[in-house]
């Protein structure tokens, strides 16, 4: 049998996450009964959501527990099959976690569309894209003309964010971390401005690209990028709250310093799992893989070697390190 290679959850965090919260592993892949596959797993999906899931506090979804395999998000192609929906050779999305190898009995797994790159199905046409389509059109919902401000604007969400607010005929504006990246969010993905949280001169340059306000802010990192764009919001802005990365660990709290703000400015807020509106994911998918086969959705990925090195690529990603969507190639 293949032999299969991971990491599982050995401890919780206390504090930042390090190492030793994971154990790694290695052992033959078992032999898969009638109704399962056995999936190859090609790049495995590495993202903040996982941070929280390490913990056990009440949430949205249940802990990650201890002793089992890491959650993860992988892409891979079925080796062996006694499933009547899936045939040797098929390639496949689904949850396969932080191994080379996993069973499925097909639930949650679901045959990839040929013509666009494998990987891309971890990011602008797998969930994150997701992520971007549903807080842009369904919350934010922005008018032509609007001004749309997008936190990680080069990250797997940001980026599918100002793209489809730009085709939505409004001005994009991100925040992200280095001028290089800034340059990418402008040059590649048609961003009209982009601020570098890093700069000294962050809060000024911050003002600065957003002299009209903000009508839309699709936020995933919290800290002071919440605490800036709360003071610029216009009348009957919306904010769509998808992440809050810069508290996850405690380097910055995430809070709003008047609650007057939202009742002056008759603002709206609100906070979205993507995984909670399924119904809406093929229309989503379906857009987003279009603009991908066109060209016209442009994203960049950050790739890591192996699955021995998914724990560290996995800590850079959450301190920022990455160059939009972070993934572990395994094969």
């Amino acid at each position: 049998m293949p032999r299969n290679q991971g990491f599982v959850l050995a401890s919780r965090p206390t504090g930042v996450a390090v190492a030793d919260n994971f154990r790694f592993f290695e052992k033959d892949t078992p032999a898969i009964a009638d109704g399962q596959v056995l999936v190859r797993h090609h790049y495995l999906s590495l993202d903040p959501y996982m941070r929280g899931r390490m913990d056990e506090s009440k949430s949205y979804a249940a802990s990650q527990q201890i002793d089992d395999v890491m959650i993860g998000g992988t892409v891979g192609e079925v080796v062996e099959s006694r499933h009547p929906k899936f045939a040797v050779g098929d390639k496949v999305v689904g949850m396969g976690g932080w191994q080379t190898y996993s069973v499925s009995d097909g639930v949650g797994l679901n045959k990839v569309m040929p013509g666009i790159p494998i990987q891309a199905f971890l990011g602008p046409v797998g969930m994150p894209g997701v992520t971007a389509w549903y807080g842009l059109n369904k919350i934010i919902a922005p008018k032509p003309g609007e001004t749309v401000l997008v936190s990680a604007a080069t990250g797997a969400v940001g980026s599918v964010v100002g793209q489809l607010a730009k085709a939505a005929g409004a001005r994009a504006v991100g925040i992200a971390g280095g001028a290089e990246k800034c340059r990418f969010a402008i040059d590649e993905l048609g961003f009209d401005a982009c601020v570098d949280h890093r700069s000294e001169t962050f809060a000024a340059d911050f003002k600065a690209a957003l002299p009209n306000g903000i009508d839309g802010y699709f936020e995933n990192v919290g800290g002071k990028c919440f605490t800036l764009a709360s003071r610029r919001l216009n009348d009957f802005a919306r904010v769509a709250i998808c992440g809050l990365i810069a508290s996850y660990e405690g380097a910055e709290t995430s809070s709003l310093d008047d609650l007057r703000i939202l009742l002056v400015k008759r603002a709206k807020i609100e906070g979205f799992i993507v995984s909670d509106h399924l119904p809406l994911w093929p229309q989503a998918l379906g857009e987003l893989a279009g603009a991908v086969a066109t060209g016209k959705l442009k994203w960049r990925e950050t790739v890591a070697d192996g699955i021995q090195a998914a724990p560290a690529a996995f800590f850079g990603m959450l301190r920022g390190k990455n160059f939009g969507k972070q993934l572990v190639k395994l094969i």
